[in-house]
């Protein structure tokens, strides 16, 4: 079971995000407030992912599984892009259990229990 923790409300778009767009010859979508009323929605996180923040202290890993490497630790607040998610080594800690993964901007891993939100933090993009 996964505790959901209230996300920030707040629309932010990062440098990383737009540079992730940009890599992948994508153009920018028009600013949310700038679409007609009624005008579906952009939805680049459902393309490439979204903004992930964690709630607890954590490591960031080379591979999706604690039998990686420890790449570097972050602390509570640590926000990021997450890319994309997939399935890979099972985790049990903090009262969270589950097997995904979140592939951060910078191509390393984090096991989704550390992020606010649901098991993928919110990204829904699948590696």
């Amino acid at each position: 079971m996964h505790i959901d923790r209230q996300r920030p409300t707040t629309r932010l778009v990062t440098a990383v995000g737009l540079a992730v767009l940009t890599a992948a010859g994508m153009a920018a979508p028009a600013a949310a407030d700038s679409e007609p009323a009624g005008a579906p929605r952009t939805q680049i996180s459902r393309v490439l992912g979204g903004v992930v923040t964690t709630w607890i202290n954590g490591n960031v890993r080379y591979g999706p599984s604690t039998d990686y490497a420890i790449n570097y630790p972050v602390s509570a607040g640590f926000t990021s892009y997450g890319l994309c998610w997939k399935t890979g080594g099972w985790v049990n800690a903090n009262g969270v259990a589950h097997d995904k993964w979140v592939k951060l901007s910078d191509n390393e891993w984090i096991w989704g229990g550390l992020l606010n939100g649901d098991e993928t933090g919110g990204v829904s993009n699948y590696c």
